[in-house]
């Protein structure tokens, strides 16, 4: 797994052209089943991937985090929201709360979260590969490939599954 995380930024690097393409064309043409398709792609496929082994998400990036994702947080640490958004957020250039460093805070030295059952919602739909209307988050996707094992494979199996 170490091995396809430390290889993951060039692999997506090499195929960003082709995915680039490949988002655009089903973009002006999704097939009808897409979602159902992709629901299966990515059940398929997380039976395969253990995000503890991995957890690169958390390592490498940071979630956005919503107004309910800072009340449901700071409640579960019995502090104030704006005491919860000082220690651990900062606003980005987008004016959006995300967390102040990378990797996580809430990640342990094991890969678990500490703040699993409250966690952002954008942790809990991560990589996104499951959501409805796929084709409108291309531009996520295309980054999500570069830190996402699963998400990368899940997108090689759409390209030979789905012909645009």
């Amino acid at each position: 797994m170490q091995d396809q995380i430390n290889n993951l930024h060039k692999l997506a690097k090499d195929k960003h052209k082709e995915n680039k393409t490949f988002f655009t064309k089903l973009k002006k043409k999704p097939p009808k089943q897409l979602d159902y398709i992709m629901q299966e792609l990515h059940d398929e496929e997380f039976q395969r991937t253990d995000c503890l082994e991995c957890a690169n998400c958390c390592k490498t990036t940071g979630p956005l985090f919503t107004d309910k994702d800072i009340s449901r947080i700071a409640k579960f640490f019995r502090m104030k929201e704006q005491q919860f958004i000082e220690i651990y957020l900062r606003l980005d250039e987008e004016e959006d709360y995300v967390l102040q460093s990378v990797p996580c805070t809430f990640l342990g030295s094991d890969n678990y979260c500490s703040i699993y059952e409250v966690r952002p919602k954008a942790c809990r739909e991560f990589p996104h590969t499951d959501r409805k209307k796929f084709q409108q988050i291309s531009n996520l996707t295309l980054k999500n490939v570069a830190i996402c094992p699963a998400a990368y494979n899940i997108v090689e199996a759409m390209k030979k599954r789905i012909k645009v």
